[in-house]
């Protein structure tokens, strides 16, 4: 497996890693019903296109992972802030469904954090799973005295310092505009 950095011939299959690592979500929203309306694109395929066009977006910091030159997985940061300091936002990451569990999300973790540290970023936010993040040093923002804009997001907005991380960086944090549309 080789990860690198998102190329624009790979927006396809981008969007297919997250339709398959999402799932189908179904328009009407009834799974009681035996009837099921068209599937729509998890919110994940649209928000990754609608970053790409964003001021927020990072080109160096949007990477897939390939096997055999297929594309398995996509991981993005993109900026974002602390009161008036610049960040970064994890998300969408996602993996083929058939891939997950083998280590490719964690090793994209590695690889996302590494170069957002290389290029002397101070942080890293998220929305997401407790269970899930904290193996890569992601810790509740409030501890650092961060919070999301969104306050029904405090139970799960997490943040990781990076080398270039200075503790007067606090306060409100702000994703790029198109994670608000979602």
């Amino acid at each position: 497996m080789l990860i690198r950095r998102e190329r624009a011939d790979d927006a396809a299959a981008i969007a297919a890693v997250h339709r398959s690592a999402f799932g189908p979500q179904y328009a009407n929203g009834d799974t009681d019903r035996q009837e099921l309306a068209e599937p729509t694109d998890p919110p994940e395929v649209d928000l990754v296109s609608r970053l790409r066009s964003d001021s927020g977006w990072i080109p160096t910091l949007s990477m897939v992972a390939v096997e055999y030159d297929t594309v398995i997985g996509h991981v993005c940061l993109t900026r974002a802030g602390v009161g008036p300091f610049p960040v970064l936002a994890l998300g969408p990451i996602g993996v083929l469904a058939d891939h997950q569990g083998n280590g490719v999300g964690a090793a994209m973790m590695h690889a996302t954090l590494g170069a957002a540290d290389a290029l002397d970023e101070p942080l890293i936010g998220l929305l997401g799973s407790l269970e899930y993040y904290p193996q890569f040093g992601f810790v509740p923002a409030a501890r650092l005295g961060i919070t999301p804009d969104e306050p029904a997001w405090i139970s799960h907005f997490q943040v990781r310092p990076l080398s270039a991380y200075d503790d007067q960086i606090t306060g409100e944090f702000h994703y790029a505009e198109p994670f608000y549309d979602l």
